[in-house]
């Protein structure tokens, strides 16, 4: 799916018009939208928080999005510092969102224990990290983050917002739902570390084997030796404190007193070690591939019920409660971030899976239901990673904060500002760190959604 640039004008006039860059109207007056709507209401995660983690050491660094922070339109029209949802409260002339609750868990030596705070009238639910229904999401201090972010899931959220507004939406809300890529991140963080461990233990025997098979074949009885070597191996690994190097020194003098002399000598010993790393290298890439291979099943369908669980709640809890106007997004393609692109290809291909498959159960289960509008994030973020020309984009592969900066010690968009941007002109990157889109790139998906509301009639 290609776009000229002409049709993303098109697409983009609505809001352009509502950030005082065109007229809806044929009498050249503000823009007029087909439906009113009374109030904007946002359920999900990063993509859609206006402010959650604003609070103590995070707002001290200008932060509180996850984007590139602050109005920066004075020095390029493009740093806005806004999400997509606060450009579609623009376009439909009402108040900038505000976040339901805001607060941090975390280390209160770096300045992230803030007390949770509930605002009554603030109707953005969307937190950082927050998985559909699991608690725990991407911060949470029980993952050992020392942010500690709420991560209160979605399924909380729409239970917060019904019980505000006694049990109902009124129905001239317009709702947003956009979550799933922490499931897809945390579940991915997962299987790398059971990878990792597999890896780790795979190429530890390897190593003791391989090393300990060498230097026994000096020795006056090659098994036996091969054997107290090994021993001199294990013990030593399990002793607090030990390193490679004094690992190594414990299977070389285990060898020297089962008759191997030679040993001692580094230019005998050496091309040994050399030999057994290699045998380690190989052995924990196998057993971390054999594992993430086995896993991978198992982690399509933890998304694909994760699909079909958000599903299931706006059909039950948003639907079923009232709400007559629900825009849901499906996930973008996150194998192209550049967290995806870091990755190798078979574990691109396997995050790919993983999105469709909970994409797949948005479809099948939403897509009949006449108070429902589908965007189809995946198709547009994938055309824009293959083909960013016509949308404006100059970077689609790196993040245009600097991540190592001193002035962002969070290391992530939530503390981005133009005071920690990488050299030159990144205000038309796709992403402001290595999952989170730019302000521009946001401006790009609230002109892609107004084009689905355009065509549903809704504005």
């Amino acid at each position: 799916m290609h776009y000229t640039k002409l049709a993303l004008a098109v697409m983009a006039g609505a809001v352009l018009a509502a950030c005082g860059g065109g007229s809806g109207s044929p009498q050249g007056g503000a823009q007029v939208n087909k439906v009113q709507f009374a109030s904007q209401v946002s359920f999900g995660d990063s993509l859609s928080d206006v402010g959650s983690y604003n609070v103590g050491t995070v707002k001290a660094l200008g932060g509180g999005k996850f984007t590139i922070n602050g109005d920066n339109t004075a020095t390029n029209a493009a740093l806005t510092g806004k999400n997509w949802t606060e450009l579609m409260a623009a376009q439909f002339n009402l108040p900038a969102p505000c976040p339901a609750q805001t607060g941090l868990e975390g280390d209160a030596s770096k300045g992230f224990s803030v007390p949770v705070t509930n605002f009554p009238n603030c109707y953005g639910y969307a937190q950082g990290g927050a998985r559909v229904t699991n608690p725990v999401g991407a911060g949470h201090r029980l993952t050992g983050s020392a942010l500690g972010a709420l991560t209160v899931p979605v399924v909380t959220q729409v239970k917060n917002h019904l019980a505000k507004t006694g049990g109902k939406f009124k129905g001239d809300e317009i709702v947003f739902v956009m979550a799933g890529g922490n499931d897809v991140l945390v579940n991915l963080a997962q299987l790398q570390a059971g990878a990792t461990a597999a890896g780790t233990t795979a190429g530890k025997t390897a190593f003791a084997t391989s090393l300990a098979t060498q230097l026994a074949g000096g020795a006056t009885n090659p098994a036996t030796a091969a054997q107290a070597i090994g021993l001199a191996i294990a013990t030593e690994s399990a002793r607090s404190g030990s390193t490679d190097a004094s690992i190594v020194q414990a299977a070389v003098t285990a060898a020297v007193q089962a008759g191997n002399v030679a040993a001692a000598s580094a230019a005998v010993y050496g091309p040994m070690v050399t030999t057994a790393q290699t045998a380690a290298t190989t052995a924990g890439q196998k057993a971390g591939a054999d594992y993430a291979a086995a896993q991978a099943p198992a982690m399509v369908a933890a998304l694909t019920t994760a699909g079909a669980e958000l599903a299931a709640l706006v059909k039950t809890q948003i639907l079923g409660n009232g709400a007559n106007y629900v825009v849901v997004n499906n996930l973008p393609d996150v194998a192209n971030t550049p967290a995806g692109l870091s990755k190798d290809a078979n574990t691109r291909a396997l995050i790919d899976k993983m999105v469709q498959g909970f994409n797949a159960q948005l479809t099948s289960s939403l897509s009949s239901e006449s108070k429902v509008v589908i965007v189809d994030v995946y198709a547009v973020s994938h055309d824009q990673a293959t083909n960013p020309g016509p949308y404006g984009l100059t970077n689609v592969t790196e993040p245009a904060c600097d991540l190592t900066s001193p002035k962002n010690p969070l290391g992530s968009a939530l503390g981005c500002t133009a005071a920690s941007l990488k050299s030159g002109d990144v205000s038309h990157y796709s992403y402001a760190d290595d999952v989170h889109p730019s302000p521009f790139n946001n401006l790009l998906l609230a002109r892609y959604v107004s084009k689905a509301l355009v065509t549903k009639g809704w504005l």
